[in-house]
């Protein structure tokens, strides 16, 4: 990712929000032309250029969050079974899959 920022009060070489003085309660006025012409200088001086990956990794995160956090199909289906009774959890399988999950998070973290 590329950032580039010309300095945020200047437009090319011209100084922006100079103060006119001050008003009769103490407070500096500005010049109304230059408080705008450094509001434009603030919105056009910074550029930024993604990269193809950050392009992509931007559009798989917009994808992600349009899908559903849960399939409630999935989860009426599942709990049919456990009102009728005749859902059954493999305690083996469940214990297989926690080691492998957790031999997977070691590897990837270089634990041991």
């Amino acid at each position: 990712m590329k950032v580039s920022n010309e300095a945020p009060n200047s437009v090319h070489g011209l100084q922006t929000g100079k103060t006119t003085g001050t008003n009769k309660k103490g407070k500096v006025e500005k010049n109304p032309k230059d408080v705008a012409l450094g509001a434009e200088a603030r919105q056009s001086s910074a550029k930024v250029e993604l990269s193809d990956r950050a392009q992509e990794m931007k559009k798989i995160k917009e994808l992600a969050t349009k899908a559903p956090d849960v399939d409630a199909e999935k989860v009426k289906r599942f709990q049919e079974l456990i009102d009728k009774g005749q859902y059954k959890v493999d305690s083996k399988k469940v214990a297989d899959k926690m080691v492998d999950e957790h031999l997977l998070h070691a590897a990837a973290n270089g634990d041991d």
